[in-house]
């Protein structure tokens, strides 16, 4: 293990006390697992090569991208008239 020092803000030192007091560990122990919560937030830059998206299932059998008119189908009028839409009270019409 390797001895150091640092310095922080005068609150920050008061709460991490108050922490080891009320929880009977050490200082240096509140210091320590601080840092084990904060060190994998940032992982180490050099492997953003190394990163690529996810793949993503939509469980879909057929590219709806494939076709160069998607925008064109997508925007289309709806059949017969289009979605149902609710009455302005938020009640659904009777059929």
């Amino acid at each position: 293990m390797i001895k150091t020092q640092v310095q922080i803000p005068d609150h920050l030192y008061r709460e991490a006390k108050r922490i080891a007091d009320e929880y009977e560990i050490s200082f240096a122990e509140v210091v320590r697992r601080g840092l084990e919560r904060v060190v994998p937030a940032f992982p180490r830059r050099g492997l953003a090569g190394s990163w690529s998206l996810p793949a993503l299932d939509l469980g879909l059998k057929v590219d709806p991208f494939e076709d160069p008119d998607w925008r064109e189908k997508a925007n289309t009028a709806w059949p017969r008239g289009g979605p149902r839409r609710r009455a302005a009270s938020g009640r659904r019409r009777r059929a």
